[in-house]
């Protein structure tokens, strides 16, 4: 279930969608179905291998995995994908929508749906069950993406940069800086804490700013053990690069972390996905707590 080198041009992708309910499922199902796939929500999976039985897939095809189905459990989805795996004319891949409990309740308690796991109770309580339920997927899954702080184009974003690399086949790049107060991004393939650099936070002409300021950026650049860290690290991001898209892989996400999430990481962030661009790499840049402080938009470069 894990991306194949080399996959030969009759090779279609499946996607199988699941996760627990409120976390995105049907954004997740109705996005990759603007970009291309064919998808089917709610199918019985018993009836999964009949339908590939049929006139072969003339495009990706995303499944959407219920646990409201009458046939679903842990067994049944996993002979499903014990079969498909075996099935050499598709490249299978299990992507699981998580989220967290308390963001769960409150989407539920916005929209004032019932909890299919608790239909005539809290919704706290369907959470809870459905969560016990399907928790063991998450550590199958091929891709993990973390909705709680997503909204519908966040996670529109997020699956595009996985799944629809526009024209031609290539390899996106993300790098995202964060805080690690505030944990680290599930959907990270790589992350690396710069908490070891002198701190602008310290200065109070600096405080207020961040690192896309050239004043930060400077600050940051001074500390003596800040170039030998950036020189290993971009040395070895773009080593693996090449060796990523060769694999097929289609999206690799970096991550830079620090306390606060404003100025180190920011600042390293920012210098890293400039290299990686004037490099030909095609590279977006996401600054997760600015987002969330100031609305700062991600940027697409290359």
């Amino acid at each position: 279930m894990t991306d194949r080198a080399a996959r030969q041009p009759e090779t279609r992708r499946i996607v199988l969608v699941t996760g627990p309910s409120g976390a995105g499922r049907s954004t997740a199902i109705n996005a990759l179905e603007d970009f291309g796939f064919e998808a089917i929500d709610n199918l019985p999976l018993t009836l999964v291998s009949r339908l590939l039985d049929g006139r072969p897939l003339d495009r990706p095809l995303v499944l959407g995995v219920d646990t409201r189905n009458r046939d679903f459990s842990l067994p049944a989805l996993g002979g499903v994908l014990e079969w498909l795996a075996g099935q050499p004319a598709y490249e299978t891949i299990l992507l699981y929508l998580d989220c967290r409990p308390d963001v769960l309740l409150r989407r539920f308690s916005e929209t004032r749906r019932r909890h299919p796991f608790s239909p005539d109770g809290s919704p706290e309580a369907g959470i809870r069950r459905e969560t016990a339920l399907i928790a063991p997927l998450r550590d199958q899954a091929d891709r993990v993406i973390d909705t709680s702080e997503l909204g519908p184009h966040d996670l529109r974003a997020a699956l595009r940069r996985a799944f629809d690399p526009g024209p031609g086949e290539g390899l996106t790049v993300s790098v995202q800086s964060f805080s690690y107060k505030r944990g680290l991004p599930q959907e990270l393939d790589s992350a690396f804490d710069v908490r070891f650099l002198a701190n602008p936070h310290w200065d109070p002409a600096l405080r207020p700013l961040d690192g896309r300021d050239a004043r930060v950026a400077e600050f940051v650049r001074r500390d003596p053990r800040y170039a030998p860290f950036f020189d290993q690290v971009g040395a070895l991001v773009t080593f693996l690069l090449p060796a990523y898209l060769a694999e097929g892989k289609t999206h690799v996400s970096l991550g830079f972390g620090c306390t606060g999430g404003k100025h180190r990481s920011v600042a390293v962030a920012e210098r890293m996905a400039n290299r990686l661009a004037e490099a030909g790499w095609r590279v977006s840049i996401r600054h997760r707590e600015l987002e969330r402080l100031t609305g700062a938009p991600r940027v697409e470069l290359g």
